[in-house]
């Protein structure tokens, strides 16, 4: 019975402690745009290639925050969002978000672009950029 409540206890803090290590994720776009909030839906058709309205980055396909953003956002994993854009990109509709090497890149990228839209953690947020969204 010790054991049971010993292996309880280490994987309840285990998962707690996941849970805290991730990160909270924010849609931002530049404080020029007329969008005050946006839904999940329609950041999520923006990156899909949906709603060319915005210049959309990403974050490199390494970064967790990446694949964090498309599963609770668009509901899909890095292999969806990448043969979807194989397609949109053949077929000569569309063009893929560009590719930041980091939140702060992807910041300024914002920040400089009035139709810009990225994610990045809630902690790199400053006042050069407007929040839209927070990912949960």
């Amino acid at each position: 019975m010790k054991i049971y409540h010993s292996t309880l206890l280490a994987m309840t803090i285990a998962a707690l402690m996941a849970s805290s290590a991730q990160a909270e994720l924010v849609v931002i776009v530049n404080p020029k745009s007329p969008a005050a909030s946006m839904t999940a839906d329609e950041v999520a058709n923006v990156y899909l290639g949906k709603d060319p309205s915005f210049a959309p980055v990403d974050l490199p396909e390494s970064a967790q925050a990446r694949a964090d953003f498309y599963k609770k956002v668009a509901g899909k994993d890095g292999a969806q969002v990448k043969a979807l854009w194989a397609r949109l990109v053949f077929t000569g509709k569309m063009r893929p978000p560009k590719e930041m090497a980091n939140s702060s890149d992807a910041l300024k990228f914002v920040a400089g672009n009035d139709r810009g839209i990225a994610y990045i953690d809630r902690s790199a947020v400053d006042s050069s950029v407007k929040a839209v969204l927070t990912v949960n």
